[in-house]
C-alpha cells in the first residue's frame, strides 16, 4: 500500500490534473490525501453563499474520490507570494511528517498562476531525503488553463515523461469536474469538458492507451 498526497492550489486542480490517477490509486488500495492550499474569504469579495457552496463541492469531490483525509491551509486565493513561503513551508512540512506520503503530486513549477508557482517552491522545500525519508516519488502534474499558458520559454516547458492510463476513469473524472460548475465553460474555453477529454485522449495516444494523465517526474528513489 502506498500513501499518496495531491497538492492543489485551488479546488478543481486535483481533478483536472490527477483525478483519474487518484481514483486508480484508491482502487489499488492506496491511501490518498488531499492538500488544498487556498480558500475563499468574505473580506476578499466572496459571499457566504459562495464560500458554503465551495466547501460543499470539496466534500462531494473528496467523498467521490475516496480521499482518506483533506487538509486545508486556507490562504486567500490569488494572494500567494514568495513572502508566503515563511509560513507555507513549515505548514506543509508538518502535514508531510504526519501523513508520511511516499508519493507526491504537485503543481507544475511554471504554471501561469502565481499561486501554483509559489506552492511548487514550498513543496520542493519539503522533499529533502534527510528530513523526509519516506518520500520516494515526486511528480508535477499539468493543469488545463494554467500549464499551457506559461511563457513559451525552454526553461518553463512542462515535459511529460510519466503517464498513467485512466481509460477506466475518464468518464467519472468528467462527472467530477461538473461539481465545479463555476469553473467549467463551453469549448473553446480551456476548462471545457471537451478539452479535458481531448487532452486525456492526446496523452493516451502518446503512450498507446485510450486516455491518460501526464506527469513530469522530478524525483524517484527506489528503496525496494
Amino acid at each position: 500500500m502506498s500513501k499518496v498526497i495531491v497538492i492543489a492550489a485551488h479546488p478543481d486542480d486535483e481533478v483536472l490534473g490527477v483525478g483519474g490517477t487518484m481514483m486508480k490509486h484508491v482502487a489499488q488500495g492506496d491511501e490518498v490525501y488531499w492538500l488544498i492550499v487556498t480558500g475563499l474569504h468574505e473580506e476578499h469579495g466572496f459571499s457566504r453563499e459562495r464560500i458554503a457552496s465551495r466547501n460543499a463541492e470539496i466534500e462531494i469531490v473528496a467523498k467521490e474520490l475516496g480521499i482518506k483525509s483533506t487538509y486545508k491551509l486556507d490562504y486567500p486565493t490569488m494572494s500567494l507570494t514568495s513572502g508566503s513561503l515563511q509560513t507555507l513551508i513549515p505548514e506543509i512540512s508538518a502535514i508531510f511528517s504526519n501523513v508520511e506520503p511516499d508519493t507526491i503530486y504537485c503543481l507544475n513549477r511554471s504554471d501561469a498562476h502565481s499561486d501554483h508557482r509559489v506552492i511548487f517552491d514550498a513543496v520542493m522545500a519539503c522533499t529533502k531525503s534527510f528530513r523526509y525519508p519516506f518520500i520516494k516519488k515526486v511528480l508535477m502534474y499539468e493543469c488545463i488553463s494554467e500549464t499551457e499558458f506559461a511563457p513559451a520559454l525552454f526553461e518553463k516547458v512542462f515535459i511529460p515523461n510519466y503517464f498513467v492510463d485512466i481509460s477506466s476513469y475518464i468518464d467519472k473524472k468528467l462527472e467530477l469536474m461538473k461539481v465545479y460548475e463555476s469553473e467549467i465553460g463551453d469549448h473553446p474555453f480551456p476548462r471545457s469538458l471537451d478539452n479535458i477529454r481531448a487532452l486525456a485522449h492526446f496523452r493516451g495516444a502518446s503512450v498507446g492507451v485510450h486516455y491518460a494523465e501526464a506527469f513530469q517526474l522530478i524525483k524517484f528513489i527506489d528503496k525496494g
